[in-house]
């Protein structure tokens, strides 16, 4: 079942490049205190998550701050190796949390796997942002297939109260 604003995030487990290496973090550690933005992109180094959506939020982090965001997160299924040197790629600074769901289970377990087989990628996840408080979904924006409008920084950013 899909997640929707009024769930909990599911229990899980992520993957982090930390000082000493690759780490584990459970998700309710890493999305379960404070205003948390979760958004996820089909996966890294591809055109649009590398032009417009993960730069977008490093644009927008300061803005989305000021709207009272405590932690911004990104996640695709790729491994923790390509998440940090994305991150490096993109300039993410401490602004984002590069988050690796390497063989998709979280993505599966929040309901929004996406199967791009037939463009040689395999089962990853779908383009979403979520609004998290403490836990609990506020908003749920997942985008239909082949768009970029209701997870971007911009929108999400307007949809803060």
């Amino acid at each position: 079942m899909t997640i929707k604003a009024g769930d909990r995030i599911p229990a899980g487990s992520l993957k982090l490049m930390g000082k000493e290496g690759p780490m584990n973090i459970g998700a309710e550690e890493l999305l379960g205190k404070g205003r948390v933005v979760l958004f996820s992109v089909p996966g890294a180094f591809t055109p649009t998550c590398s032009v417009k959506h993960l730069p977008g939020f490093v644009q927008q982090a300061e803005a989305l701050r000021a709207k009272g965001v405590e932690k911004l997160v990104c996640l695709s299924v790729n491994d923790v190796f390509v998440m940090d040197a994305w991150g490096r790629a993109g300039n993410v600074g401490d602004a984002i949390v590069m988050a690796a769901d390497g063989n998709g289970d979280y993505s599966r377990a929040l309901g929004l796997e996406l199967d791009a087989r037939g463009h040689g990628m395999g089962m990853r996840g779908k383009r979403f942002a979520l609004v998290i408080e403490d836990g609990v979904v506020k908003q749920a924006h997942v985008e239909a297939p082949g768009e970029f409008k209701v997870s971007s920084a911009e929108y999400i950013l307007g949809q803060l109260a």
